[in-house]
């Protein structure tokens, strides 16, 4: 079934229009909290690499050659 393009693009041209745009401040305050997230995710994975790490040394110092 064939659409009308003029139709299609009026159509679309609607639903354009309901878009709701975040604002300035929006923007800035959700983009300083995924800075914040993503450090404190970079923190929590460094010190479980540091933790996991110190542990696998132990048990091949302890358990090793």
């Amino acid at each position: 079934m064939a659409t009308n393009p003029v139709k299609f693009i009026n159509e679309t041209r609607a639903e354009i229009a309901k878009v709701v745009w975040p604002t300035r401040r929006e923007v800035v305050l959700t983009t300083i909290m995924v800075l914040i997230m993503a450090t404190l995710m970079a923190i929590f994975f460094s010190i479980v690499d540091f933790a996991i790490r110190q542990g696998l040394q132990f048990v091949l110092t302890y358990f090793g050659s």
